[in-house]
């Protein structure tokens, strides 16, 4: 039996709402309750393939008539939000926002984190004049448009770093033309949408007399409710059933973009065509216009930990309630089983890590935030060198969210895939929605910059600054300790970056590519490593400041478990460079043993921190009684005797 939050004491029922929403405002949670009614209540094209085939190729998924349902939805998400102008001024409700349509809609979560994060953000924080962007702007803003972000093109890996798409200034009247010079520049997006306004942030380089000024951000209207506009040319859809949006190719043929749309950043232009750029040189500038996409990966934790805890919930919810016929012990729940406890708990302990993890990253996001308040009110500085850019710009954006984003959605794909396959048929079944999820989380390992590429970065990166430590490692707690796994994951970053540098040093070549090229793998694992510890130090310090003893009594073995089934994940690595010995792994299982008994133990008030349930919920999973549940879906249709 679940405890209701209502059973809970306020001072218990305050921690769990910072503990699910981080930095976000009480108040807004009843706006967070009234989008999930909304969304329940309006299923949305979506919900269209739960009932039928899947996309086809030849059918875009909001085909004629269902654009304006999405704009609808996305209507609902902005009504949630603060109004106009000040829509993206709080990064906590935004990731509750875009977290709660996870839950409700993975695609239609997408489509937000698209119109709002990327499309919106760019037009907010890259343009010298705003008001030069209206009506677009003002319709954007209220749902009245659909927002698309135009970045990567179709023909070549790492696009980003060598964007062909061309803006030319047009020296007679300012304005830009915009161009694709072949297929492989094509843009890939979420931009075919039928029957409604669709207005693009589309990446190009500007080019003025001649020369390459680096790669800028403009704003493009794209379609209108008949189709694309002049210049415009849309593929037929590309179908991606595992996150089911509007994909086409984009191409562009001579659209005239005026110079109030152009994104400049800082950027001026002299009346001889001349480009004075703050950034400094074209790889900063690329570093500039990708900014926005902090707030995408501020955004991502908290989604990937609000989908994980409803995703861990059903499991445990299906195993305490389903009976097997085991010739073993037939009429047991599976819960009683520890293969299934240590599973569908361990999904718990991730849940709980992710949702700790949200909000170190919005705590990161929110600091970056009031520093560009402040460097708003000082003169502009002078260019300076940042980080080179490797395989992406992401790790150079920001190392720390590129590094939220990349663990925590590489973490919620396979939780939600553990979960999926626990729960047996149900797991597959649409209206449960663990397909979706898991279809979101893996496929945004490559979508909103690709997670292995980042790990390489972070890895390289590491190598490239670390010093000799001037200590040893700290000593290493009892593993029943939520703080045993940061300590064994720092003493694991110091081996892997000795290990990395006494590997490079065997390297004849000082060739980029020839030096990194072997190392690459071992690289990427030390950037993760390091993003798994940034997870691991934000379970310690969210449990440090909890005061209610209950639930300390409950998240600690929760966090500890985190971490041992963690290290038996990583066993191979730890292994290989003595992080740890043989000896440290036999002694595991039965500290799993312990943490999940104790766990069990806390179970019911576990389920009500983590399994508030509300009206976006009709998964069959979920319920009191999964098998009404499903029942209640169902409709009969029974053969007339002839």
């Amino acid at each position: 039996m679940t405890l209701p939050p209502s059973a809970l004491p306020e001072t218990a029922r305050d921690e769990i709402h910072r503990l699910l929403h981080g930095f976000c405002d009480p108040s807004s949670l009843s706006a967070l309750t009234t989008l999930g009614k909304a969304l329940a209540d309006d299923p949305g094209p979506g919900a269209k393939s739960a009932r039928g085939p899947a996309t086809g190729l030849s059918e875009p998924v909001h085909g004629p008539g269902q654009g304006p349902v999405l704009l609808r939805r996305l209507r609902a998400m902005a009504e949630a939000l603060p109004p106009g102008a000040g829509l993206l001024d709080d990064p906590a409700r935004l990731a509750a926002v875009h977290a709660c349509a996870a839950v409700a809609d993975p695609s239609l979560c997408l489509a937000g984190l698209v119109h709002h994060l990327l499309c919106l953000s760019s037009l907010t924080e890259l343009s010298d004049d705003p008001g030069g962007l209206e009506p677009r702007l003002s319709a954007l803003r209220e749902g009245r448009a659909k927002g698309v972000y135009l970045i990567t093109e179709a023909g070549q890996a790492n696009s980003h770093l060598d964007t062909g798409t061309r803006a030319d200034l047009d020296p007679v009247d300012g304005s830009f033309v915009l161009h694709t010079p072949d297929s492989w520049a094509a843009k890939f997006g979420s931009a075919g949408t039928w029957g409604v306004e669709q207005t693009g942030v589309v990446l190009a380089r500007l080019f003025a007399r001649d020369t390459d000024c680096g790669v800028f951000a403009f704003m493009v209207d794209l379609t209108d409710e008949q189709g694309p506009l002049p210049g415009v040319e849309l593929s037929s859809p590309v179908a991606l059933d595992a996150l089911p949006l509007d994909y086409v190719h984009v191409r562009f043929h001579g659209v005239r973009v005026p110079r109030a749309h152009w994104l400049s950043d800082g950027a001026r232009i002299d009346r001889d065509g001349t480009v004075h750029d703050p950034a400094g040189s074209p790889e900063q500038r690329l570093q500039r216009t990708l900014r926005v996409g902090q707030g995408l990966w501020a955004a991502m934790p908290a989604v990937a930990a609000a989908t994980s805890r409803r995703s861990a919930v059903q499991a445990v919810n299906y195993a305490r309630q389903r009976r097997t016929q085991s010739r073993i012990a037939p009429g047991v729940p599976l819960l009683s089983y520890r293969t299934q406890q240590t599973v569908v708990l361990g999904a718990l302990a991730d849940a709980f890590a992710l949702t700790c993890a949200a909000d170190g990253a919005l705590a990161v996001r929110a600091q970056a935030v009031r520093a560009r308040a402040v460097r708003a009110q000082a003169p502009p500085p002078k260019a300076q060198d940042k980080e080179a850019m490797g395989f992406t710009p992401w790790a150079a954006v920001s190392q720390p969210l590129a590094a939220y984003k990349a663990v925590t959605v590489r973490t919620a794909a396979r939780l939600t895939a553990e979960c999926q396959h626990r729960c047996g048929f149900s797991g597959h079944l649409t209206v449960n929605r663990l397909a979706a999820y898991q279809g979101f989380h893996h496929a945004f390992d490559t979508a909103g910059g690709d997670s292995q590429l980042i790990f390489y970065d972070i890895g390289r990166s590491l190598v490239e600054q670390a010093q000799e430590p001037a200590q040893e490692p700290e000593p290493i707690p009892d593993p029943a300790s939520p703080h045993w796994w940061p300590a064994v994951l720092r003493r694991h970053q110091h081996d892997l970056v000795r290990e990395l540098r006494r590997r490079d040093t065997t390297v004849a070549t000082r060739d980029p590519f020839g030096r990194w090229d072997p190392l690459l793998e071992q690289a990427g694992l030390l950037g993760e490593a390091h993003a798994t510890q940034m997870v691991a130090d934000d379970v310690t310090r969210v449990l440090g400041r909890l005061r209610d003893q209950d639930l300390v009594r409950a998240l600690t073995p929760l966090a500890a478990l985190h971490g041992v089934l963690a290290a038996h994940r990583w066993a191979g690595s730890l292994l290989t460079l003595r992080t740890l010995h043989p000896a440290d792994m036999e002694a595991l299982p039965g500290v799993t043993d312990r943490l999940r008994e104790a766990i069990m133990g806390q179970l019911t008030l576990l389920l009500a921190v983590f399994g508030e349930t509300d009206e976006s919920s009709p998964a069959p999973l979920a319920a009191p009684d999964v098998n009404a549940a499903m029942a209640a879906t169902l409709t009969w249709t029974r053969g007339s005797a002839s």
